[in-house]
């Protein structure tokens, strides 16, 4: 009996083949609502932790608890100063990571 060979591929084949290559828009954007999506858990995890409702969080912040709702499921509808409140509200840290593409000079 032959056995058959099972080829494995990985997150990013996958990712390259039916989403688009990094640089792709569908890429992209798909990227962007990934990271998105992990800052809204995050702000629900952190809420959850301070034991705050969403009510009470959207009171400290001056928003409707349907904004804090919003946040916490795809975060791509929020300004980055309200994402800033949410968590100075919730006395969390925040760091960013800014990273530059390189880019190659044409000097003429």
């Amino acid at each position: 009996m032959a056995t058959k060979q099972v080829k494995s591929y990985s997150l990013d084949e996958m990712k390259d083949k039916y989403i688009g290559k990094p640089g792709t828009k569908e890429r992209d954007q798909y990227e962007y609502e990934l990271r998105m999506d992990v800052l809204g858990r995050m702000i629900k995890a952190a809420r959850k932790e301070r034991n705050l409702t969403q009510e009470q969080l959207g009171e400290l912040i001056g928003v409707q608890k349907a904004q804090i709702s919003k946040l916490e499921n795809s975060a791509n509808s929020a300004t980055i100063d309200t994402i800033l409140k949410v968590f100075k509200a919730l006395k969390a840290d925040v760091h960013f990571n800014v990273t530059l593409e390189k880019q190659k000079l044409h000097l003429a």
